[in-house]
């Protein structure tokens, strides 16, 4: 049975990786889903096509989401195709600046906060308006909030600050009836993952986990589906580890 038939969806980055497998499962379980892209024209239609050939409805909005009123003109978007309820967000867009304190730039340390904490607040802020008991946030952290992997100090921090929000609004959204998570993958098969495709960088990951293969967005997805569904009713302020099993 579709468990999301009649919801509505905003998935952030939803082009590619996890944000893409996240949109079409999320689809799968019957909910009308927007697909936030700020590039990859091409892959964020061919999302949007996939999504209806499963008799889903789907619309795209095209947002840069590092400037400013990026989430405001998002926001604005999506409540203009799906109306005055919003049951599901999932702010999975983020960068990735490979970088050592030594070498990070202001102008990189501004632009993970920018895309990866900024954006998801105030997307937050700006939906809350036609969010609803039973709605319910997700938020996209990182492994790396938990173990020290080079060179990812300032996307670390960013991801972090992404998990102490989770409480907050948590907190704050409980009395309303909305619910408030994250998911944090362990290193992944996606376009973000250089560290993950040099076969160095794979090894390295693999003798970290219990399960010893390479996480696929479809793992991250399923996740995501079953926080979105009433079958985790009783979650709120929670991170979920799905990594594998990374350094137990």
């Amino acid at each position: 049975m579709a468990s999301l038939l009649g919801k509505t969806v905003v998935v952030t980055g939803a082009s590619r990786g996890i944000g893409r497998a996240t949109a079409l499962a999320l689809a799968k379980e019957g909910a009308q889903v927007i697909v936030h892209f700020g590039g990859h024209a091409r892959d964020a239609d061919q999302v949007v096509g996939e999504i209806r050939a499963l008799g889903s409805r789907a619309e795209k909005i095209n947002v840069d989401l590092a400037a400013p009123d990026g989430p405001h003109r998002l926001a604005k978007r999506a409540k203009e195709i799906i109306g005055g309820r919003l049951d599901i967000l999932v702010a999975n867009a983020g960068i990735f600046v490979p970088s050592s304190v030594d070498d990070l730039t202001v102008d990189e340390f501004d632009k993970l906060f920018a895309v990866n904490v900024r954006a998801p607040i105030f997307l937050v802020q700006q939906l809350r308006p036609i969010m609803c008991v039973e709605s319910n946030v997700i938020f996209v952290s990182s492994l790396a909030v938990r173990s020290m992997i080079g060179g990812f100090a300032a996307y670390a921090a960013s991801k972090g600050a992404l998990e102490t929000i989770v409480k907050y609004l948590a907190s704050d959204f409980g009395p309303h009836g909305i619910r408030v998570n994250a998911v944090a993958p362990g290193v992944m098969e996606t376009e973000m993952s250089a560290f993950a495709r040099a076969d160095e960088g794979a090894d390295h990951a693999l003798t970290m986990q219990a399960i010893k293969r390479m996480g696929r967005p479809e793992d991250i997805a399923s996740v995501v589906a079953f926080l979105a569904s009433n079958e985790a009713r009783w979650i709120t302020g929670e991170v979920v580890q799905a990594d594998g099993g990374s350094q137990l």
